[in-house]
């Protein structure tokens, strides 16, 4: 997302730099930063928009796991302790990756390639957010809920950042597995037990994840592979990545079916299932067929897929929450 912020992006030699007291450090201008300046800028390194996907995952799951409207109380601990771990993921992630960031046009703007705040300063609040959320869930929610919340943070920094995204094609199928833990984070906060009606739906975050990542990709290949990240986009033409991406597609729809024998739902989920996921495989086909004979991103429009993505997991995951309520 943008910030607000005194860098003047077209006077890059002026560098001003916000350390870990809220002072502009390392520029030619001595000055004190707004506190909407860093404000803006620490908000910035947690990700909001997929703090709020995450969040979307969380809260259906745990209407689902009541059989109603839970306790409201256990609600707001769980948010608030989903959002800080999903935040500090976030954070670890945008300092270990701000040297490709800087180069990248999707994510040239953030905080840390634009030198707003120091890496030392965003680890400093990557740890105290990871701390906070901790602390949170295993105060108010239960120590298995927190437990998988320090797992979701550790694999998505150690497995997907550090050891994945730099080395292999599948670094987004397996990374993704980072994404899925609110859906079991959400029911353990209500039941503080897993089961396998939460196991179907990380799978469906699953397989939804490669076809969501990779239309992105596609539209941002040049910048992966000008950084050297090993995409599926970068290493294989466009009409091999849409065949891949219809068949996760198809994996995932026939997964989110599953739910309704697994978990005995009513009628509203498997309705809403089924219709969500043949409009999603129709685009999915239909990216595939632009793109059997094109490399044209004009041509291929990836980025009509990926906002459709998130279209289907927040209907699917609203007719989650929905269905017990109707039952």
């Amino acid at each position: 997302m943008p910030f607000v912020t005194t860098v003047d992006p077209d006077r890059p030699a002026v560098r001003l730099v916000v350390g870990v007291n809220g002072v502009l450090e390392g520029g030619d201008v001595p000055a004190r930063a707004s506190a909407r300046d860093v404000v803006m800028a620490y908000v910035g390194l947690t990700k909001p928009r997929v703090i709020e996907l995450l969040l979307l995952t969380t809260v259906p799951v745990m209407f689902f796991a009541a059989g109603g409207v839970p306790d409201l109380g256990l609600v707001v601990a769980t948010v608030l302790g989903g959002a800080l771990s999903a935040g500090s993921a976030s954070v670890f992630n945008c300092v270990y990756d701000r040297d490709i960031d800087e180069q990248m046009r999707r994510t040239r703007r953030r905080a840390l390639p634009r030198h707003i705040i120091t890496p030392r300063a965003a680890l400093v609040f990557g740890f105290v957010l990871g701390i906070l959320s901790t602390v949170v869930l295993w105060a108010w929610v239960n120590e298995l809920s927190a437990g998988l919340s320090v797992a979701a943070i550790a694999f998505y920094v150690f497995g997907y950042t550090m050891l994945l995204k730099r080395r292999t094609t599948q670094n987004i199928v397996w990374g993704g597995i980072a994404g899925c833990f609110p859906a079991l984070i959400g029911w353990t906060a209500v039941t503080g037990e897993l089961a396998w009606a939460p196991l179907v739906l990380f799978g469906v975050v699953f397989f939804w994840t490669p076809p969501h990542t990779w239309a992105l990709a596609l539209r941002y290949r040049e910048d992966y592979k000008q950084v050297d990240v090993p995409m599926l986009p970068v290493v294989r033409s466009a009409r091999n990545v849409a065949r891949q991406i219809v068949a996760y597609s198809w994996v995932m729809v026939a997964t989110s079916l599953l739910l309704w024998p697994v978990a005995g739902t009513g009628l509203v989920y498997p309705i809403a299932a089924a219709v969500l996921g043949a409009v999603f495989l129709v685009q999915a086909h239909q990216l595939e067929r632009r793109a059997r004979n094109s490399e044209d991103l004009a041509v291929i429009r990836p980025m009509h897929l990926f906002h459709s993505s998130n279209l289907y997991l927040s209907l699917l995951f609203v007719a989650v929450a929905i269905d017990p309520l109707l039952r």
